[in-house]
């Protein structure tokens, strides 16, 4: 019989696989030595892809992951038999077989606005088992963060304007599709077309139609009374199949069918040619049908920049529906037009081990700058003008700050001690946090630097570090 086709997608039972190679060989290497002291690691983003602040997203599904790591006994038996790791001793995957998370997570709620090299989580807990973390952790947080990110850029644009995602297609996966719907949604996209994430996330999920539905039939304007006569109180039609201006006016054709019934034609969606020209002409066309309230929707290929410039040129347009520049988190180059599929920095560092009584500090050093770390377990301090909005951070030792830091306890000895918002929620106090950040850092084009400062005592601690490594080196 011939091998059948296999899904190539994860799965719970084989979650814990998620690893990257090297997590396992440490964690043997590790365990041989005896070496598996209670530590601290850092998840932060070196840097921003674009713009000057990030929206923290995807927490829920890493302490979920966290919480129910579990080896199965197939894995385990995979990895005893595997040719990659050769060495694996029976009593390392003893201690595999009995993972159980015991350690504490300290957090941002999902919707906080971070800044790079700021602390978004910090685990605490036995060296082998926390680094086992990292892959999984860096493919959620990296992801969700970076899409919740444009979103928010996006809806801030659009000053008010619907938008929804359209990305599902062009996402990287299934399981991108619908963390990607779930991300935006935090940023402020109002609805998905995805269906699933409707079901998995409570998203509201939205439609129209295909070119396909208007090709198949006789004519455009079969085509949209077919559907206006299925969807009477929910009919948007696409009017670019053939000739734009002409697929409007059959839309006032429909429209005014509908009026006559007492029902009402909610919209036209124009998804290819001069979106500014033509929306301009469409408007004017359902206008001139009476059809005043009948709102204009637009789609391809748009993110915030294409938004803005639309809007700027005086595009009568009601809504956007932004699919691969969303779905990807695709960076745009405003000048040179140029762009390309974007990814967070975001990185997971060893930042502290005990030692009997006694707290190690580390760091990683490097000539890159950019690749060098912050010792020590942090805490972030916020700080604001009597108005609220925000005007300062500031990254700390964990012991500086007794209240009112950024990161809240999530976990505590392996117990779930935070109860998690609904998505709703978390897009409510996205906007909320949002509203506080000056618009000045919100701008697209050359927003002003959000100051970061590091505490006195954070910055002496670097300083000793770095100059007894650089003392131990030579």
């Amino acid at each position: 019989m011939a091998n059948l086709p296999k899904s190539a997608l994860l799965t719970e039972e084989h979650v814990a696989l998620f690893v990257d190679y090297y997590e396992l060989t440490m964690g043997q290497a590790d365990f041989d030595s005896s070496k598996n002291s209670i530590c601290t690691e850092n998840y932060f983003a070196r840097a921003i892809p674009q713009g000057e602040y990030l929206i923290a997203a995807g927490l829920e599904q890493v302490i979920q992951y966290i919480l129910n790591l579990r080896f199965s006994e197939g894995d385990l038996q995979w990895l005893q038999s595997s040719k990659s790791i050769p060495e694996m001793s029976p009593r390392f995957v003893d201690y595999l077989r009995n993972f159980k998370f015991d350690g504490d997570v300290y957090a941002v709620p999902e919707g906080t606005i971070v800044l790079p090299n700021e602390p978004i989580i910090n685990i605490t807990g036995n060296s082998i088992d926390i680094q086992i973390f990292e892959t999984y952790l860096l493919s959620v947080m990296n992801f969700q963060t970076l899409i919740a990110t444009k979103a928010s850029r996006i809806v801030n644009v659009s000053d008010g304007r619907t938008c929804f995602d359209f990305g599902a297609r062009r996402a990287h996966g299934r399981d991108a599709a619908i963390l990607s719907a779930r991300a935006s949604f935090i940023g402020g996209i109002s609805a998905t077309s995805l269906v699933i994430a409707g079901r998995y996330f409570d998203i509201p999920y939205v439609g129209t139609l295909a070119h396909k539905f208007i090709q198949d039939r006789f004519s455009e304007l079969e085509a949209f009374r077919d559907y206006a006569m299925s969807f009477p109180h929910n009919t948007i039609l696409l009017i670019d199949t053939y000739d734009t201006i002409q697929g409007a006016k059959h839309a006032v054709t429909v429209g005014q069918e509908m009026k006559a019934n007492g029902q009402k034609l909610i919209g036209v969606r124009l998804d290819s040619g001069n979106l500014l020209e033509l929306s301009k002409q469409v408007r004017s066309v359902l206008d001139d049908g009476e059809l005043e309230e009948t709102k204009i929707f637009a789609s391809n290929d748009l993110d915030e920049f294409e938004i803005d410039r639309l809007l700027k040129s005086g595009a009568p347009i009601d809504g956007f529906g932004i699919g691969t520049r969303l779905a990807t988190g695709a960076t745009l180059d405003p000048i040179s037009g140029n762009s390309g599929v974007s990814a967070l920095p975001g990185v997971y560092k060893h930042v502290e081990k005990i030692e009997g009584d006694k707290t190690i500090f580390t760091l990683k050093m490097s000539n890159d700058m950019a690749k060098s770390t912050l010792p020590a377990k942090k805490q972030v301090q916020r700080f604001t003008d009597p108005d609220q909005y925000y005007i300062k951070d500031k990254i700390c030792l964990w012991n500086e700050v007794d209240q009112g830091g950024l990161l809240i306890p999530i976990v505590e000895k392996g117990k779930l001690v935070y109860d998690f918002p609904t998505l709703q929620e978390i897009q409510i106090q996205t906007q909320s946090n949002l509203s506080h950040l000056p618009n000045k850092h919100k701008t697209l084009y050359q927003p002003a630097t959000y100051p970061v400062i590091l505490s006195e005592k954070l910055k002496n601690l670097q300083q000793e570090l770095i100059s007894e490594k650089q003392s131990n080196a030579s």
